[in-house]
């Protein structure tokens, strides 16, 4: 049996740390090499009895912490983690703990990564047969701690899942003039990716499984205290792919003109009061 990037146990889940670092530092090269930003995608990246535990836990889910329904995210929803069964929210933190981190430091090149123990936006995303998400730059500060979101890690969770099913997670160049890579959601797949305000990606090819099964996958997100007073910050970014029918995100549009139009003081009075967007 080929061994995993990261042989976590699947009882415990616990990783020696030295293996952890080793195998991040191993694959340094090759993520900080990936264009048009740094990137990676990792197979048999975790015991794969550890995913399985996970899927076992999502037969019951209960209700989502956020649901999209619109042109740009369509029939997504998210799950906190902490409000799932008790070896998922284990294996949440077992990718928020000091070896996971060290591994992604030594695969990245940042230093001082902060795990999100809030799990803003992150935990278990679901896509329904029908939806996708558009192709986007993510937010870029995490309100609660004043951080500044660094990199995404994605886990997927769909045993025997192929291209034709659609969903595939797409890299785009910053100039959103093409498809640079794409990687199909197979099951123990991890893709990494650093974040900023022109990394431009998604899964934006509608979800088509012949049997009705959703796109699951792992999501979390790392910050660094980079974040200073001379930043602005800004919710998800959609764009639309050339010569498709993805259309133009007039919400986040109207939000950022009526911010720029008012004062502080009076926009945040008001912002609660205009319609809900990614976030």
């Amino acid at each position: 049996m080929t061994t995993p990037t990261l042989p976590f146990g699947a009882k415990d889940l616990t990783l020696d740390t030295a293996v952890a670092k080793a195998a991040g530092k191993a694959l340094n090269e090759k993520y900080l090499g990936a264009e048009p930003y740094h990137h990676i995608c990792i197979d048999n990246f975790l015991t794969p009895e550890i995913l399985d535990g996970v899927r076992q836990d999502l037969g019951t889910l209960p209700d989502a912490e956020s649901a999209f329904d619109r042109a740009q995210e369509k029939l997504k929803t998210s799950y906190n983690p902490e409000r799932l069964p008790s070896y998922t929210r284990r294996v949440f933190h077992a990718l928020n703990s000091q070896p996971f981190i060290l591994f992604l430091e030594e695969m990245t090149g940042i230093e001082g990564l902060i795990p999100d123990p809030y799990f803003i936006g992150a935990g278990i995303h679901k896509v329904a047969n029908g939806g996708h998400l558009d192709i986007h730059a993510d937010f870029n500060l995490h309100k609660q701690m004043n951080v500044e979101r660094r990199l995404n890690v994605l886990i997927y969770l769909n045993k025997g899942w192929k291209e034709e099913y659609g969903s595939s997670f797409e890299v785009w160049d910053k100039e959103m003039t093409g498809k640079v890579a794409g990687f199909v959601p197979h099951f123990n797949r991890m893709c990494c990716f650093s974040t900023g305000s022109d990394t431009f990606h998604g899964n934006p090819e509608t979800v088509n499984h012949p049997d009705g099964e959703h796109r699951m996958s792992i999501a979390l997100y790392y910050y660094t205290a980079t974040w200073d007073s001379s930043r602005k910050s800004h919710t998800t970014i959609f764009r639309p792919r050339p010569n498709t029918a993805d259309q133009v995100d007039k919400l986040v549009a109207r939000r950022a003109h009526i911010e720029d139009a008012l004062p502080p003081m009076l926009y945040c009075r008001i912002a609660h009061h205009l319609p809900k967007i990614g976030l």
